[in-house]
């Protein structure tokens, strides 16, 4: 700002102890610097600086200017490089929030490409299933596999449908049989998903016949991954994205429960704080992510 312009000169000489150093720093010449000096000292009233021939230094005065306007101008200074930064669309640092499971498989490749095409970008990653408040703990952009958003404080970018599974082992199966209606499944074999201490309740459903199942309390989770090591050790059923049980079913370690039901699927979003307009970095990462998992091979939802 112009406004600064006497201080920041004034802050060099006093900073280098000489005004043709400073001039050749701020690159203007000793009689202009001499000039700005001169007119902030009539403004303020004071002078600032004790010119002798071999250097110069600061008054009392011009020391209490000097602490005083340093750090705001350090301040200013620092404020405009971080505007500066966010509106460069391959240039800063970007705070992402993701869910444990698919972060674990899908985002070390993902960033990897990431910055490969934007090696200026910094990433700050945070791996958590709860949803977190994405104002108050500062994340650009969240990634998130959930049920449809209800929260309209918010923005939320839906990429695609993430199908989801009742599976159990086979071990459940040889000991209990293979239940044939939602209503047959014992609640204490379901293990529950979920944030908090509410049981969850899981919706099949096959051409127009509905079943809701309540599941019961004995185990209850808000990790996928942990649900379907569970799962493996046989300690009951669980209603899991595909993506976390693809390998299991291919390899037969799991099989699906009710097969001839389906639940609904979730959503795979990406998740906001309420911008007027995507900042330009948050844009980059989001035109990114759509496009890698458009051509990503090997990773089936």
């Amino acid at each position: 700002m112009q406004e600064l312009k006497p201080i920041r000169v004034f802050l060099e000489v006093a900073a280098l102890q000489s005004f043709a150093a400073a001039a050749k720093s701020l690159r203007m010449t000793p009689a202009s610097v001499t000039r700005v000096v001169a007119r902030l000292e009539e403004e303020l009233g004071q002078q600032l600086l004790v010119r002798t021939t071999r250097q110069v230094s600061l008054t009392s005065a011009g020391a209490v200017v000097a602490a005083r306007y340093r750090p705001l101008v350090e301040a200013f200074d620092n404020v405009r490089d971080e505007l500066d930064r966010e509106m460069q669309p391959h240039r800063g640092r970007l705070a992402i929030n993701a869910p444990m499971s698919f972060g674990l498989r899908l985002l070390p490749r993902l960033l990897s490409s990431f910055k490969l095409a934007y090696p200026n970008i910094d990433l700050s990653v945070m791996l958590t299933d709860r949803l977190v408040d994405i104002v108050a703990e500062e994340c650009d952009l969240a990634i998130r596999v959930s049920e449809p958003p209800r929260d309209k404080s918010t923005i939320w970018r839906k990429i695609c449908e993430v199908p989801r599974l009742a599976i159990a082992s086979p071990s459940l199966f040889e000991r209990y049989g293979h239940p044939d209606d939602p209503e047959t499944l014992d609640p204490d074999l379901c293990l529950s998903y979920g944030a908090g201490d509410a049981r969850e309740t899981w919706r099949f459903r096959k051409g127009a016949l509905k079943r809701s199942v309540r599941t019961g309390s004995g185990i209850h989770s808000n990790n996928g991954d942990f649900l379907y090591s569970m799962v493996l050790n046989g300690a009951g059923m669980a209603v899991l994205p595909r993506f976390i049980a693809a390998e299991g079913l291919k390899n037969g370690e799991v099989e699906t429960v009710l097969p001839d039901w389906s639940v609904p699927s979730l959503w795979l979003s990406l998740y906001y704080p309420p911008y007027e307009a995507l900042p330009p970095l948050v844009a980059t990462f989001t035109d990114f992510f759509e496009a890698f998992l458009a051509d990503m091979d090997g990773f089936e939802f």
